[in-house]
């Protein structure tokens, strides 16, 4: 079983992968509760810093938007993370395969 550090970088970092797949400017930040911080000990996520803020419960997190970093009317994403069951692979890829319309 992983640990809840391994879990919460997991889930960050699919929170950050979600965000830059949906939007066209890229993730800035982390922000999270100063405990949380203080707690995990980390600097930066994926080269993105992380930010104290209080603003945020334990246990959660923001990835905040490069277009909105200048701190002025920030837009924030927030992510939950949560435990998710991972399935192994279901064969083989089939290659060469052509469809016709």
């Amino acid at each position: 079983m992983a640990s809840p550090e391994a879990k919460n970088l997991e889930a960050i970092s699919k929170a950050i992968d979600q965000h830059n797949s949906n939007c066209p400017f890229p993730a800035a930040e982390v922000r999270m509760n100063p405990f949380e911080v203080e707690r995990l000990g980390w600097d930066h996520i994926r080269g993105l810093p992380v930010v104290p803020d209080a603003e945020i419960g334990t246990g959660r997190f923001r990835i905040v938007c490069s277009r909105d970093i200048d701190g002025e009317g920030l837009e924030e994403t927030e992510a939950i993370g949560q435990e998710i069951e991972t399935v192994g692979p279901m064969g083989p890829p089939t290659v060469g395969r052509t469809y016709i319309d």
